[in-house]
């Protein structure tokens, strides 16, 4: 039995998606430039550098999603995939997915953003499952927090677990766990799974890859 996980933002995806939510408000003229876009690329970084303070920057990101209406955000979200994320989704990435779709038990998406972000991507890729931070909800709307446990670095081990369990499983009944990732930041998930694999990945990830004998891909168009 296969079990098989895709981290989202520059793994399916050749961007990110959080960033681009956050760029795609600034340009809309829903967030103040100047207050949003400086802590947005600083955030960016830190994620890139393994810095991040995952509950200061979900402070920060979940704000905007309790200052307005569900219906607006979807509104504003439908615009978001056609103009930033639909030219993320390359051939080669779903080239995969829909191999994978074919071959394993269960495929899921294990991302750090959040759900609202990124439920409609995992629609658009056709995967059924998605493992994400979720945002506080009371009575359909945002609340501008977080609920449970960020799905971020050991997050990831933490929620996967759960969801496994929802499922009636766990990660050793699996004959075979895929995790792909291009994140030093899903070094705790890829050292769980039995095949780990290094897509488009960052400096740090690569040499770990290269040093344990991991696959290096790539799913960008060249």
């Amino acid at each position: 039995m296969k079990l098989v996980l895709f981290d989202l933002d520059n793994t399916l995806l050749a961007g990110d998606s959080d960033y681009a939510w956050g760029q795609f408000l600034i340009e809309q003229g829903i967030v103040d430039r100047a207050l949003y876009e400086a802590k947005n690329q600083e955030f960016y970084r830190q994620y890139k550098a393994g810095t991040l303070n995952i509950h200061e920057f979900l402070d920060f990101q979940l704000r905007p999603l309790a200052q307005h209406t569900r219906s607006q955000l979807d509104a504003w979200h439908d615009a978001f995939m056609q103009q930033k994320i639909q030219p993320m989704i390359t051939p080669a990435a779903l080239e995969l997915v829909n191999r994978t779709l074919d071959e394993a038990a269960l495929v899921a998406i294990v991302t750090a953003t959040n759900s609202f972000v990124t439920a409609p991507i995992a629609r658009a890729f056709g995967i059924p499952h998605l493992i994400a931070t979720e945002p506080e909800q009371i009575d359909g709307e945002f609340t501008g927090k977080v609920s449970g446990t960020p799905s971020f670095r050991e997050g990831k081990i933490t929620r996967l677990n759960e969801w496994l369990a929802s499922q009636h499983k766990q990660l050793a009944d699996f004959d075979e766990s895929w995790f792909y990732s291009d994140s030093l930041n899903d070094l705790p998930l890829l050292e769980r799974v039995t095949h780990p694999v290094a897509v488009d990945a960052d400096p740090t990830l690569q040499s770990h890859a290269q040093a344990r004998g991991w696959p290096s891909i790539s799913l960008r168009d060249h």
